[in-house]
């Protein structure tokens, strides 16, 4: 096998290493330290760089200075005694200026005068030198000579600044390193805060929200976007077990029926009539189950985020007609009459939009007034946007139930269930999810007598 084609391939069945976590306070710490050094450093060097030019300019100005007074001493010393007073008057000003060197040629590059004594050592000593020219009296051609400046003080208090100076950079990082990390673990502490009431959340305690006794403005926005998605979660957690509390109830019925059914077609011998009845029962039974699942498994499938199957632009009222006379039955009836009001072509997908209508109208005519009209508007509002409403005339909505009406198995009353004709509360839910797969949302309204329920279809 070619193991250099596996490269950082995580073998199969090992879980993927886990990047190492790092610290904030450690990696601020280091940053500001590096940049602590950099900064002073470029400081501290600029300030080792002038002492070191200001050194520099003091030794030339000493070397000028003192050239100028030995050209004029040898001058003068060759006008009054000659090369033997050059000598001596040189010598004597050797024993006054310690820390200098000075040595004197004639033209033929003989010597003529050396420092016997001199207090540093010209060869390997840190100095710095300086040519000068005497024109002597007798014009035998001008004597050269050399001054010599002992800068090895100098040097070495250069020296010791630098060292000085690098020992003040590493300290200054490491006070900064040091004081970052200590304000970055005092900064933190409200993450660590926030870190313990998170785990202090479980299924038990949803209701927890996390809060900060001092607020942190950097912080506000991430608490307050997380106990937004706890109160999602806690909402999303506890119309869960409803759900689950509901749909046990709603199967617990018709496998009742099933088992009682069953049980009494066995508790002694049945004819074929009475066996088939019990069978046909069983069946209703079974349909109205199978429902059950069939809805649930859509639902299921539309909180996923499948979007609906747009076909060609169709005229909704053309629908809406359709549904009607789906429905003629029951309103007959109960008496109903329907009208269609507004019209409007949009992409959508035909057999939910059907279902949806289907079930507000069914909706409608359960709970409407025996002899009452019904109206189904279509109206366009801004944008691409697409408003169906289904309106009936009897009892009004409670204000506390209309936020729920689209819920799963949510009754506004159940003693206004029709025994005779029982649903199992899924309806107005699948309505709200054929109009979130239209990228649309379901609204309802009830005052004075008067309920409208209906959702947008917004276009592809």
């Amino acid at each position: 096998m070619n193991t250099t084609a596996l490269g950082n391939t995580p073998v199969s069945g090992q879980p993927a290493e886990t990047p190492c976590a790092y610290s904030i306070g450690r990696r601020l710490s280091l940053l500001l330290a590096i940049q602590t050094v950099i900064g002073l450093g470029v400081l501290l060097a600029f300030i080792y760089g002038a002492t070191t030019m200001l050194f520099t300019a003091k030794h030339e100005e000493e070397l000028r200075s003192y050239t100028a007074v030995l050209v004029d001493v040898v001058r003068d010393a060759d006008t009054k005694g000659g090369e033997a007073e050059v000598r001596a008057k040189l010598a004597w000003l050797a024993e006054r200026r310690p820390g200098t060197f000075v040595q004197l040629h004639r033209a033929d590059g003989s010597e003529l005068y050396r420092d016997k004594a001199p207090t540093f050592d010209v060869a390997t000593s840190v100095s710095r030198a300086m040519p000068f020219a005497v024109e002597p009296v007798g014009g035998a051609g001008p004597l050269q000579g050399t001054l010599v400046l002992d800068c090895t003080q100098d040097a070495k208090t250069a020296k010791r600044m630098a060292l000085l100076l690098i020992a003040a950079v590493l300290a200054g990082a490491a006070l900064v390193g040091w004081g970052t990390f200590w304000r970055v673990r005092c900064s933190l502490r409200p993450l660590l805060d926030l870190a313990g009431q998170t785990k202090a959340i479980d299924a038990r305690r949803l209701g927890h929200r996390l809060s900060l006794a001092e607020p942190v403005e950097e912080l506000q926005p991430l608490i307050d976007q997380f106990n937004g998605l706890m109160q999602r979660v806690e909402r999303t957690y506890v119309q869960l077990e409803g759900f689950n509390a509901d749909v046990a109830h709603e199967l617990r019925t018709p496998l009742a029926n099933l088992i009682g059914h069953t049980e009494v077609a066995l508790s002694r011998e049945r004819s074929v009539g009475e066996l088939e009845d019990t069978l046909h029962s069983n069946l209703e039974e079974l349909h109205r189950m199978a429902a059950i699942v069939n809805d649930m498994l859509f639902l299921a499938q539309a909180d996923r985020g499948v979007k609906a199957r747009r076909g060609a632009a169709v005229s909704l009222a053309q629908l809406v007609q359709q549904v009607v006379e789906f429905h003629e039955a029951p309103m007959e009836e109960r008496g109903l009459s329907v009208t269609i009001e507004g019209d409007t072509e949009l992409s959508v997908d035909e057999p939910l939009v059907k279902r949806a209508l289907s079930n507000l109208l069914g909706n409608a005519i359960r709970y409407a007034d025996p002899g009452s009209s019904l109206c189904v508007r279509i109206a366009r509002e801004s944008g691409d946007s697409v408003r169906l409403w289904v309106e009936n005339t009897g009892p009004s909505i409670e204000p506390e139930h209309l936020p729920r009406l689209f819920d799963r198995f949510f009754r506004a009353d159940v003693s206004r269930c029709e025994l005779e004709k029982p649903h199992h509360g899924l309806g107005l839910s699948i309505v709200a999810a054929i109009a979130r797969m239209h990228d649309g949302f379901p609204a309802a309204e009830s005052s004075g007598g008067t309920t409208r329920v209906g959702f947008s279809l917004n276009a592809a």
